[in-house]
């Protein structure tokens, strides 16, 4: 037999152990004692710290005896700093392991400091770039148990994790396989407490990666499968989580779109994530809610690409009309659940439209996207998301 064809070989991964439903919260020392932590650092963002959430995960662990930490200087966009301290606070403290839980900034904020509790090197010498994952020291990586309390990055269920370097002001992508949650317990009751804001630019991000997966080159059905379906349920279920926090069936059904979302995008992101990452760091923008605005206008730039594959998607949803029917149900769901149509509505302007251009062509997401993203289609991009004219493909 022949060699096989190169567009059919790939590399495929898949997640963790997930305890998921409703009040599941309460199997967390199980779940700790099944990773081999015994002394866990809880780490969070300083907005979740204070509230009963918090508190009444802590309780049980205290009562378990398990003497838990709490660090909590962990900004909506992460920074280097926040890793260097939480490590810190991890080795003064003698934990053996870490408890991640928040939204995507604790919970990749809890990894990395899990990663970086081991490693001699600099952060930055682990970014997702060809094989630097294997400048780290494997023995060093401390054991993390992921609780997800929003349903939007599905960091949970990922090797890698974003904090940004404030020299540059880019958001990296730190990655090492070792960095996987041994366990996740995703308990949709813990998302009841969201505002409809959050919940919005949560779950778009949740739909930003299932249908940059699904639209992204290469060989994974599975990731496309999965991806296909994350979407259903965000279509399905966010609007009712939107309008309803306390419909714990449709946030059962995010929540699991959310981790969907994280498993299928090891095929690949695109240009909605290597823009929105950019202008993350500059103007300190709600991630989620950034892919959500750039969604159509880069689904119009991609069109020739994917136009097709949309057309089975929309199929699979029930949205008529193929890609024009698909691309109009993204902005009506836009604006149903208070998405701004723009970047201006951020405070955005042009100023910055060529460096956001080359730090998203050199962003890790970039070289997933279906249309090679090049310096001008990506400034192109950006300024049809300032300027809302959508439909000019370029």
């Amino acid at each position: 037999m022949g060699d096989p064809r190169p567009d059919l070989v790939a590399n495929w991964s898949y997640p963790t152990a997930i305890r998921f439903g409703p009040g599941r919260i309460a199997e967390l020392p199980a779940a700790c004692a099944a990773a081999g932590i015994t002394k866990p650092l809880l780490v969070t963002d300083a907005g979740l710290a204070t509230l009963d959430i918090t508190k009444k995960t802590l309780a049980i662990l205290e009562d378990a005896g398990l003497s838990p930490g709490l660090y909590a200087d962990v900004q909506p966009n992460p920074v280097e700093q926040n890793v260097i301290d939480g490590v810190a606070a991890l080795r003064a403290g003698g934990y053996d392991g870490v408890v991640a839980f928040g939204g995507g900034s604790g919970l990749d904020t809890g990894k990395l400091i899990a990663f970086m509790a081991g490693q001699r090197r600099p952060i930055w010498d682990f970014e997702d770039i060809g094989d630097w994952w294997t400048r780290a020291d494997p023995a060093g990586i401390l054991p993390v148990v992921a609780v997800p309390t929003t349903a939007g990055t599905g960091s949970e269920v990922g090797r890698a994790g974003v904090t940004t370097d404030v020299a540059t002001h880019t958001k990296k992508v730190i990655f090492h396989p070792g960095m996987m949650p041994k366990v996740v317990i995703c308990d949709p009751e813990l998302t009841i407490g969201m505002p409809p804001a959050i919940t919005a630019g949560t779950g778009m991000d949740a739909l930003a990666h299932c249908l940059e997966a699904y639209c992204s080159p290469g060989y994974h059905p599975m990731a496309d499968g999965i991806a296909v379906e994350g979407m259903r349920l965000v279509f399905e279920n966010l609007p009712k989580a939107y309008a309803d926090g306390g419909d714990i069936e449709a946030r059962a059904h995010m929540m699991s779109a959310a981790a969907m979302g994280a498993a299928a995008f090891q095929k690949g992101l695109g240009a909605i994530h290597s823009l929105s990452h950019p202008v993350g760091a500059l103007y300190n923008t709600h991630h989620g809610m950034t892919n959500a605005v750039f969604m159509p206008y880069v689904l119009a730039f991609n069109r020739p690409a994917i136009e097709a594959r949309i057309d089975r998607l929309a199929a699979y949803l029930g949205i008529a009309g193929g890609f024009d029917g698909f691309l109009t149900a993204i902005v009506e769901l836009r604006t149903r659940i208070g998405v701004p149509a723009t970047l201006a509505a951020f405070g955005i302007d042009g100023s910055q439209a060529a460096t956001i251009a080359e730090m998203a062509i050199v962003d890790p997401t970039a070289g997933g996207n279906p249309v090679p993203l090049t310096r001008e289609a990506a400034e192109h991009i950006f300024r049809t998301a300032l300027e809302g004219k959508l439909g000019d493909s370029g």
